[in-house]
């Protein structure tokens, strides 16, 4: 397989090391071993042994993570790295000359995989009604058909913190189901609803063709671990990706999986944290866009920790970014990583964010 470059990423590879402030991260603030383990836990840590887990994940962690699901069991749960599940999966189930319909803007891989595969990928574009991004249902009507291999979803979204209500994403899946084909549904950012009220069900729990992607990386804020989990209740499905994750990781770190297990067992307290830091900084973003509402469109985002920002002035959005950067040290990411000129991501899920803001200010009043 020829892949393209991954520009998001490799965008972060030049900048986010060297910057002394991340204003586009799109995960949550993070955590130390010892804020999350006991005594007891990190003494059990010590004396773990350190040889191969099971290929499909460990059975304590598949059984914690089945507790997220309604219907969903824990053999029916494959542990893996999240881009890596995003890989398997697609390769699995695509072969060239698949149809795909896929949400855009989105995490590249989500489009790149399914068209180094050679699939025929359609992209579902949003609309902007009044200060809301928004994808027509009606676009899937008219463009599923019997030869639609697979739809491809994110809710809560990534960049535009869009978040589907539980009517739309009901009447996604029936337009999948009328076709008989699969739905990829990311839900990376599941959890980080600002209510609730507004939570989605996993699509694996109320599709049986469809296979649904979390982890801990964004919602938890603990991506050092590098474990997912993708949610397959279609066997056949399930048989194929895990033949071919005996290729990429074949199985997964004791070390992550026995922090992840810890992690999934405090996991009110951690998302509850999360959201804390998310809605404190979402309330100074809003006052940030109303004083700068000549500069930038700012639409609201409805969950998650990540929204997609309207650059009104002039330039290029690329070199808007990097000239932040140099001045202030502080990191945005441009839209064109997600092939959006005139956008950028911004994040707001980390501790730090009011300072990065406070320097992003400080340049708009000496530059813009």
């Amino acid at each position: 397989m020829k892949i393209n470059e991954f520009k998001l990423e490799k965008y972060l590879e030049r900048y986010e090391l060297a910057t002394k402030l991340v204003l586009c991260a799109s995960d949550c603030e993070s955590f130390e071993v010892e804020e999350l383990l006991s005594d007891q836990e990190l003494l059990e840590l010590g004396k773990l042994r350190l040889g191969y887990s099971q290929a499909q994940g460990s059975q304590p962690l598949r059984e914690e993570i089945a507790k997220l699901f309604e219907s969903v069991l824990a053999k029916e749960i494959v542990i893996c790295v999240p881009q890596e599940g995003i890989f398997v999966l697609m390769n699995a189930l695509l072969d060239a000359k698949d149809k795909v319909i896929v949400q855009v803007p989105c995490y590249q891989s989500l489009c790149e995989v399914p068209a180094a595969i050679g699939c025929q990928v359609t992209k579902w574009v949003p609309s902007l009604s009044g200060d809301e991004w928004y994808w027509d249902v009606d676009f899937l009507r008219e463009n599923v058909d019997e030869d639609t291999r697979l739809v491809v979803v994110n809710s809560p979204h990534n960049p535009t913190g869009h978040h589907f209500s539980r009517t739309e994403f009901e009447e996604i899946i029936e337009v999948a189901a009328e076709k008989g084909c699969f739905v990829f549904s990311d839900e990376m950012y599941r959890m980080l609803e600002y209510s609730d009220r507004e939570r989605l069900p996993s699509g694996s729990d109320i599709y049986e063709k469809c296979a649904s992607l979390s982890g801990l990386s964004k919602t938890f804020g603990l991506g050092g671990l590098r474990v997912g989990w993708l949610s397959i209740k279609d066997k056949n499905l399930r048989k194929k990706v895990m033949q071919l994750k005996d290729y990429t990781t074949l199985s997964n770190s004791t070390v992550s999986q026995f922090i992840a297990l810890a992690s999934l067992k405090r996991m009110d307290h951690i998302v509850s944290r999360n959201l804390k830091i998310i809605k404190r900084n979402l309330r100074l973003l809003n006052s940030f866009f109303v004083r700068h509402k000549d500069k930038f469109g700012w639409f609201k985002p409805k969950a998650g920790s990540v929204a997609f920002v309207k650059k009104k002035f002039e330039g290029e959005i690329e070199e808007f970014c990097e000239d932040l950067v140099k001045q202030k040290g502080v990191l945005l990411m441009p839209g064109t990583k997600f092939d959006y000129e005139g956008f950028f991501r911004i994040g707001f899920g980390r501790k730090n964010m009011p300072r990065a803001l406070k320097l992003f200010e400080e340049y708009l009043e000496e530059y813009c």
